[in-house]
């Protein structure tokens, strides 16, 4: 992206080079190191650093700015702006085409083109591509693919010179040109709000900068109209389904920095609109007023269906289970004893009778409290009752050990409902899934949206089953159903509170319990809990990475890929996820010459980098991609322009280069992204550069992710603030209100 530098200094000059290795790249404000090579230096690369993302190896660049002298890394080209051109000799062709800019070109092609052309290629391709097929080793087809591939650049790089120029980056400006092709200049400049909803990364913040670049009026009412969805839409990245009115407009007021009186008018156009839906909702605890609620339509709909479905599953008039209605639960139990070897415990025998005769139950306690039991005897039961039993759970992780443990196939909600492209399930009310029994292990973690699909395709009759911690973080989607459904009356649920005694030997599951108590964890006389004490940040990033790499797998011999996981509180900051990825990048997958990698944006991906993804995507894999999915990179194509990866699930997904923003490295992740999964070990570090997601739930969250071990490293401190601070108070849902007025 074109950048003006305000300060003064040397008079700025043209530097024409080829970029040859990206070193550092910051993904939110666009600074990059890179090396260079010029004609006059040759192999002898120059440093450069600027704002520099988007630009890719292999392109030439014309960079302005000044040389600068650094203290430390001595004489580099300090970079205002650049623009890419053509390279004019044949090294810099033949790196250019081999460096995977044009799909259907690797190395090798490049190398066979530029030896039968020369420095005539770019030309060739340009002005007569037809003749490609001189070249060895290309046929028609491929030829073609060349050509519209070539063509597609330029066109995109045009759209780019115009997107640049309004403060929008290269990866955005492929997005968007996908998006609208021919058309993405005349939207841009007309319409440029519709980005926000219509291109995947792009938000308000984006768009508002476009619209403004353009000329659209600080105090335009379509401006504030988007400001106000924008204003929902970021609430409900934090959970909440709905708004207090009060508070959206005091929000909204400070996000678009309007005086309060235009927004009032902006909000009632867009209730007439249908852009949003307003509801009295009765206030809870001390609030006895009722709130006037705003919702983004999505979330009011499903809010309203969720409650209504479970509402008749509670209340349906026959019963699959009708089996248990009458049993003799005594020899029921018996039998059950015989066939599993171990008593229930009276909590434990609670539970199995309130999931086979309650048509919605909720079972929730902590780790050690027995609750994977409970489910297998239930399980165990309803079986030899020959009923129809599913099994479900948000991830494919959680789905995995749900199956081991039952010996019966568990599916993640995704792929039990099929879930089609724009999000629609092929089960649904009018299509219901052929269950007797459905049981949702890891409740905690599925938000409103989801929770409502699933409520929908279970057959009145049936019984549902919701497993889960409530005292762990809500889920990363809109909602709290879990605890929603605990606060309601009339939802039958029981809470295991006895931690059994093989269970009190394990320093995992003891200071799980202490630290949702409120109290010190012990960090010492555990085989399976430790500290590593480490006051500053950026000390604490670095010993976290010599214990994941070196420690850990020398102590326990565990895979540090494979079998460790290192859990943040927060992705930014000095030990946030973001830093620690690059660094266990570096210590796990180092660059090599002779591999293949891909740079996007800030990141650049290798064979073996473990990655997660980023948002839903229904059209990749055999039932969609989904936020959270991790798996690990098997191949990087220069030629075919897909990076190749490997799913926990054990799916084999491509992705073309345009589509990497989709992904992101997986080394260490916040632990919101960790809800559902179990790991051998987990690596937490704790510092005071997170101090305000310090809270006892994201540390008890994190802790009870981890089957064998966990080793905390950072500062006591920032552990004892995490311990005595409790959650960050309830989400804005209308949930139990709607299940007890139904």
């Amino acid at each position: 992206m074109p950048v003006t530098a305000a300060e003064s200094g040397p008079r700025p000059v043209v530097l024409e080079a080829v970029l040859e290795r990206i070193t550092y790249a910051n993904e939110d404000t666009g600074y990059t190191v890179a090396r260079v090579a010029t004609e006059r230096t040759g192999s002898d690369l120059l440093t450069v650093v600027g704002a520099l993302l988007g630009a890719q190896v292999g392109e030439s660049l014309r960079l302005t700015g000044r040389w600068r002298s650094h203290p430390k890394y001595g004489r580099q080209f300090e970079a205002d702006s650049y623009s890419t051109v053509l390279p004019a000799t044949v090294q810099g062709i033949r790196r250019y085409l081999g460096s995977g800019m044009i799909k259907g070109i690797g190395p090798v092609m490049a190398d066979r083109m530029v030896s039968h052309f020369g420095t005539d290629i770019l030309r060739i391709i340009e002005e007569e591509p037809e003749r490609l097929v001189e070249v060895p080793g290309l046929g028609p087809k491929r030829t073609k693919r060349i050509g519209d591939a070539w063509e597609e650049q330029k066109a995109i790089k045009e759209v780019m010179v115009f997107l640049q120029g309004v403060g929008v980056s290269t990866s955005l400006a492929v997005r968007i040109y996908k998006q609208y092709g021919e058309g993405s200049v005349d939207t841009v400049r007309r319409e440029p709000y519709r980005l926000a909803a219509d291109v995947w990364g792009i938000g308000f913040k984006t768009a508002d900068t476009i619209a403004q670049a353009v000329g659209i009026p600080h105090d335009s009412p379509e401006r504030i109209k988007a400001g106000l969805q924008y204003t929902l839409s970021e609430a409900a990245d934090d959970g909440h389904c709905f708004l207090p009115e009060p508070n959206l407009v005091t929000a909204a007021e400070k996000i678009l920095g309007v005086p309060r009186e235009l927004i009032g008018p902006a909000l009632d156009e867009l209730v007439q609109e249908e852009g949003i839906v307003r509801e009295a909702i009765p206030g809870t605890g001390e609030e006895a007023a009722t709130v006037p609620a705003v919702y983004l339509v999505p979330f009011h709909r499903a809010e309203r269906s969720l409650a209504s479905g479970l509402r008749e599953l509670l209340n349906a008039g026959h019963d699959r289970l009708k089996a248990f209605a009458d049993v003799d639960w005594a020899k029921a139990l018996a039998w059950l004893r015989k066939r599993t070897g171990t008593d229930l415990a009276s909590e434990q025998e609670e539970a199995v009778r309130l999931a086979l005769t309650s048509k919605v139950a909720v079972l929730t306690g902590g780790p050690g409290c027995g609750k994977s039991f409970t489910v297998r005897s239930i399980v165990e039961l309803a079986a030899a009752k020959q009923a129809r039993i599913v099994l479900v759970a948000p991830t494919g992780r959680a789905a995995k050990r749900l199956a081991e443990l039952t010996g019966h196939e568990a599916a993640t909600v995704h792929r039990l409902l099929q879930l089609q492209p724009g999000g629609d399930a092929k089960f649904d009310q009018d299509n219901p899934l052929e269950a007797d029994l459905v049981v949702v292990d890891e409740s905690s973690m599925v938000d409103l949206i989801l929770a409502n699909k699933l409520v929908k395709a279970i057959p009145r009759g049936a019984h549902l089953l919701l497993v889960g911690d409530v005292d762990q973080l809500p889920s990363v989607g809109a909602g709290e159903v879990l605890a929603d459904l605990l606060a309601a009356e009339g939802v039958p649920r029981v809470r295991l509170t006895k931690i059994f005694r093989q269970a009190q030997q394990s320093g995992i599951v003891v200071n799980a319990h202490r630290v949702n108590s409120g109290d010190h964890p012990h960090t010492q006389g555990y085989p399976d809990f430790f500290l590593f004490p480490c006051e500053e940040a950026e000390p604490a990033a670095e010993l976290t990475v010599d214990v994941v790499a070196n420690r850990v797998p020398r102590k326990f011999g565990l895979d540090p890929r494979r079998d460790v996981q290192v859990l943040t509180p927060m992705h930014r900051g000095p030990a946030g996820a973001g830093t620690l990825n690059s660094l266990l990048q570096e210590a796990l997958t180092p660059h090599h010459d002779n591999r293949p990698e891909r740079r996007y944006g800030g990141r650049v991906f290798r064979v073996g980098d473990k990655v997660t993804q980023l948002r839903n995507n229904y059209d990749k894999g055999e039932a969609g991609v989904f936020n959270g999915t991790v798996g690990v990179v098997t191949e990087v194509s220069l030629e075919e322009h897909t990076l190749t990866v490997q799913t926990d699930e054990d799916e084999i997904i491509d992705y073309s280069f345009d589509e990497l923003d989709e992904l992101a490295h997986a080394y260490a992740i916040t632990i919101h992204r960790s809800q559902g999964s179990e790991y051998p070990a987990v690596v937490i570090p704790l510092t005071t550069s997170s101090w305000m997601m310090l809270r006892r739930n994201l540390l008890y969250t994190g802790i009870t992710r981890a089957k064998k071990l966990v080793v905390l490293v950072g500062s006591r401190r920032a552990l004892a603030a995490a311990v005595r601070t409790a959650g960050a108070g309830r989400r804005h849902t209308a949930l139990a209100h709607r299940l007890s007025t139904l």
